[in-house]
């Protein structure tokens, strides 16, 4: 990962020390399960003990192996006394290890994703808790709508990052396996009980059918699962760059003391935040295609999988939490116009005409048709509040229709206040 991007605490997953460590993490708890099950002498484990990992001697030995787990295996054993040695990597193939110690490391990653997404979402909650009295107007087809209150666009997208929490969460349980199983799954030397008490030493569920290779099906779901998500992140960058315009101006990303926003127009403040999350949104979306190949190998197993995931999976991560790390700063440091906001929905006179259609067709006999194009009229005719409001008194009155009270500005607000509370109390936030 690139320094401007870099997540520290992923990219220590993803180094490559700290690959070979987890290596060694997964035939240490092979070692312990041979012994525990009596297929190889006690004390053997302890004999590793001491061993260090040594980046360079494996890629000195590889050099030669072209084999890079037989490189790190023997930059272990020969650091031990060949009596003990000659029970490293005993019964397992290279993707035992590589399979069993991948998932560690996307288990780790997806932890540090699922704080960060709780981040955001605590972010999105008290955004919720700031605007749930702020009447806005809602837009469809990038027009006026009707009125709503602007925390419900924090609620939704609090809701639709909370559904993907959901969704690592059970991933977690479910969906993260190891594998200690042999050349082409069939338990060749070792058996499921040793398998087992590796597996459980390491918090690892056992892949019920393993063919050589954990099944890419799962790192495929987890893919698919962040890439809901880097949309769920992109639909809140969309909608901030849209409001923050200069026609619409109804809110800010905050502005630091000192920032710039044009090398040559002192005047601007750019959306920088919510444009640098729409592109890295993108890029992440762009795995799903390759997680998917990834899924179909030759027979019980090949490499196709292999180079690209040491490329794509660690950026996918990084890239991941940095964007969510950022969309909750981002959330928190908003400056919304309030008084501009409120303003359009209280000064948009046709605002009322949903409600109005469906008074007027509780107190009236008159067909739904005929009162549609009555209120439609009244709204293309009118040039302001008051002339519509005027409008349908007086052309009600010449059609002799009953007329329901006319909102006004804080009988409209108190309307839409109580409407939402119903939708906030359906949804997680206290």
């Amino acid at each position: 990962m690139i320094p401007r991007y870099e997540v520290k605490e992923i990219s220590a997953l993803w180094s490559e020390e700290n690959r070979f460590k987890t290596f060694l993490q997964v035939e240490m708890a092979l070692l312990r399960a041979l012994e525990k099950e009596n297929k190889i002498p006690h004390g053997t484990a302890k004999a590793f003990q001491d061993v260090k990992i040594s980046p360079a001697r494996i890629l000195e030995i590889e050099e030669v192996t072209r084999h890079d787990v037989i490189a790190f295996c023997s930059s272990i054993t020969e650091q031990v006394d060949p009596k003990y040695a000659r029970y490293f990597h005993f019964g397992v193939t290279s993707s035992d290890i590589l399979d069993t110690a991948l998932s560690l490391q996307i288990r780790d990653s997806l932890r540090i994703i699922i704080k960060d997404m709780k981040g955001l979402l605590l972010a999105l909650e008290e955004q919720v808790q700031r605007s749930k009295d702020l009447l806005t107007i809602g837009r469809s087809h990038g027009m006026y709508a009707e009125p709503m209150i602007f925390a419900q666009k924090f609620l939704s997208f609090h809701q639709e990052v909370f559904r993907r929490l959901n969704d690592f969460e059970q991933i977690l349980i479910h969906d993260i396996t190891g594998q200690l199983s042999g050349a082409v799954g069939n338990y060749t030397v070792l058996d499921s009980e040793i398998e087992s008490l590796a597996l459980t030493e390491l918090g690892l569920k056992t892949e019920v059918v393993s063919t050589q290779v954990i099944p890419r099906d799962h790192v495929a779901k987890i893919v698919a699962n962040s890439a809901l998500l880097a949309s769920a992140l992109e639909r809140m960058a969309v909608e901030f760059r849209l409001l923050h315009h200069s026609d619409v101006a109804e809110l800010h990303e905050g502005f630091k003391q000192g920032q710039k926003g044009s090398s040559t127009m002192p005047h601007k403040k750019n959306p920088i935040s919510s444009e640098n999350i729409s592109g890295l949104s993108r890029l992440i979306r762009s795995h799903v295609e390759i997680a998917l190949q990834n899924n179909v190998l030759w027979h019980e197993r090949d490499i196709s999988h292999s180079s690209n995931e040491r490329l794509y999976l660690p950026d996918h991560f990084g890239i991941l939490s940095y964007a969510i790390r950022r969309m909750a700063s981002t959330v928190g440091d908003l400056e919304l116009h309030r008084d501009k906001i409120e303003a359009k929905a209280l000064e948009n006179f046709s605002a009322q005409s949903s409600y109005l259609l469906h008074e007027m067709i509780l107190i009236n006999s008159t067909t739904r048709d005929e009162l549609y194009a009555f209120i439609q009229e009244a709204s293309f005719t009118a040039k302001n509040t008051d002339e519509f409001f005027q409008w349908i008194e007086t052309h009600g009155k010449e059609k002799g229709y009953k007329l329901p009270v006319l909102l006004k500005s804080a009988e409209l607000k108190n309307h839409y206040v109580k409407r939402f509370e119903d939708i906030l109390s359906r949804a997680l936030v206290v």
